[in-house]
């Protein structure tokens, strides 16, 4: 890997890393859909212009089945999923269950034949970091409540299906599919959002949860994140998820 990849994995490693625990403030006070509401229109806000004034999204458009089905697998019912989840499950074991994204993509990259399928040595690589990540961190999902595992189950394979989409945009600027599939994500869920406001202005630290999720968590780590599936491919970038 080059150096460039290794400073685009690490810095995921740590953009990725800390959405947990502020998922876990934002919705000790915040519905679940008034946290992806907040997070997907903040980073909307910050983008959408700019790729505006580039004249990026135009480039998009031919593309427009492609954007739809990966704002839906990666952000629409992942980032609901992962805020209900997090309401009974700790943010620790939360990001431990992710960990499971490389081995699900690799399993899918091999059932699909795709050109970064991993051969039996990169194989045998994730299957010792997602054996390792719980043993660093303490993983205890017998304990837990099988419902919201579930549901982090189910942000693993959307997360899986979402990076290997994202390969896929090799020739339409990043800038311009983040901020459209976030712009999108945000309107879907407007309606959803606004009838679940509080009654009263939440506290400053679930305010600021939500915009660190919204800032460093989402626009900029996107921006990363693809940049970091163009220079390694969509299965070796996953394995942020044994860093984070």
């Amino acid at each position: 890997m080059t150096t460039r990849g290794w400073i685009l994995f690490a810095t995921m490693g740590l953009i990725w890393g800390i959405p947990y625990l502020f998922i876990k403030i934002a919705v000790g006070e915040l519905d679940p859909a008034v946290v992806v509401l907040g997070r997907t229109a903040i980073g909307a806000v910050l983008l959408l212009p700019v790729a505006l004034l580039r004249s990026d999204v135009r480039r998009v458009l031919p593309h427009w089945r492609l954007l739809v089905v990966y704002t839906l697998v990666e952000i629409v019912g992942p980032w609901l999923l992962l805020s209900h989840a997090e309401i009974r499950l700790s943010s620790s074991l939360s990001g431990l269950l992710i960990a499971g994204v490389p081995l699900v993509g690799a399993v899918l990259l091999w059932l699909t034949g795709h050109d970064d399928r991993p051969d039996a040595r990169r194989v045998a690589g994730l299957v010792l970091g997602f054996l390792g990540a719980p043993l660093v961190g303490g993983l205890t999902v017998s304990t837990a409540d099988p419902l919201p595992v579930g549901q982090v189950g189910l942000v693993v394979v959307g997360y899986a299906i979402g990076a290997m989409l994202i390969a896929r945009f090799r020739d339409v600027p990043s800038l311009a599919v983040v901020a459209t599939s976030l712009t999108l994500a945000a309107l879907l869920y407007l309606p959803l959002g606004i009838t679940r406001l509080p009654a009263t202005l939440p506290s400053p630290s679930a305010t600021l949860a939500v915009a660190i999720l919204g800032v460093i968590c989402t626009a900029l780590a996107f921006l990363v994140f693809f940049a970091l599936i163009h220079e390694i491919g969509p299965n070796r970038a996953t394995a942020i998820t044994y860093v984070n």
